[in-house]
C-alpha cells in the first residue's frame, strides 16, 4: 500500500472525490424540495425530514430510502439526487446496511446520467478512485473488489474499463483480490450465468470469461483456471 500521507495515495484520492461529489451536489441537497411519498410506509416526520438539507436526513432513513422503490415517492430521481452523497460514502465505507447492488440499480433507475455535468462528473471520479482505492489494499477499506466492480460496472453500463485496470496492476494486493474474486464467481457455478445489479442491469459473464481467460499465466490458479475453461469451452 501507499503512503497514505502521500497526495497520491489511492485512499486519499478516494476520500478527495467524495468530498468533491458532496460540493457537487450540495447546492441542490441543501434546498428546498418537495418530498411527496408513500403516507404509509413513511410518516409525516420522515417527509418533513426529508425535504429539508439532506445532510440532516436521519441515517436510518437514509438506509431505508437508499433501497426504497422508486414508486414510492413522487420525484425518485430527484430525492435519490439529493441524498447520493451520502449513500455512496455509506456504501463505500460500509457504513449502510445496504445492498451494493441495489444501490447500483436505483441510481440507474434515479438516471444519474442526465444530472447536470458537475454531479456527473463527479460521481465518475468517484467510481474510478474506488476502484483504484480498492486495487491498493488487501486487505482493505473499501469493500471486496468484486462487489466494487459489480457496483461501477452496473453503474456504468460495463465491465471492460474496470477489468482492463485490474490485469495492468501487478500487486500483490490486487492478484489477492483476483483470487478472493475468482473463489467468488466460481462458487455453486454463477460464472456460468451471471448478471451485476439487484434487477440485473448488466450481463457480466460475457465480459468476464474471455478476460480470466486473458490473463497472464499464474495469475490465476491452475484449479481455478480449469473450472473456467470448463465454463467456457465445456
Amino acid at each position: 500500500m501507499t503512503d497514505p500521507q502521500d497526495p497520491q495515495d489511492p485512499q486519499q484520492q478516494l476520500r478527495d472525490a467524495l468530498d468533491a461529489l458532496d460540493s457537487a451536489v450540495a447546492p441542490y441537497a441543501e434546498q428546498p424540495f418537495t418530498s411527496g411519498g408513500c403516507t404509509y410506509c413513511y410518516s409525516e416526520a420522515d417527509l418533513v425530514a426529508l425535504a429539508g438539507p439532506a445532510r440532516l436526513v436521519p441515517d436510518e432513513l437514509l438506509g431505508l430510502v437508499a433501497t426504497e422503490t422508486p414508486d414510492h415517492w413522487d420525484d425518485f430521481p430527484g430525492l435519490y439526487r439529493r441524498l447520493t452523497p451520502r449513500i455512496v460514502r455509506g456504501m463505500v465505507a460500509d457504513t449502510l446496511p445496504v445492498s451494493h447492488a441495489w444501490i447500483a440499480s436505483w441510481l440507474l433507475r434515479a438516471r444519474w446520467r442526465e444530472w447536470p455535468a458537475a454531479e456527473r462528473d463527479a460521481l465518475d471520479a468517484v467510481w474510478s478512485a474506488w476502484w483504484t482505492a480498492v486495487l491498493d489494499a488487501h486487505p482493505g477499506t473499501v469493500g471486496s473488489a468484486s462487489y466494487v466492480l459489480e457496483t461501477i460496472a452496473v453503474v456504468t453500463g460495463g465491465l471492460a474499463p474496470w477489468l482492463d485496470e485490474w490485469a495492468r496492476t501487478r500487486t500483490a494486493a490486487a492478484d489477492r483480490h483476483l483470487d478472493d474474486a475468482v473463489d467468488d464467481w466460481l462458487f455453486e457455478g454463477q460464472l456460468t450465468d451471471l448478471w451485476y445489479g439487484f434487477l440485473n442491469d448488466v450481463h457480466a459473464t460475457p465480459e468476464l470469461l474471455p478476460w480470466l481467460l486473458s490473463l497472464e499465466d499464474g495469475r490465476i490458479g491452475a484449479a481455478s483456471l480449469e473450472l473456467i475453461e470448463i465454463i467456457a469451452y465445456g
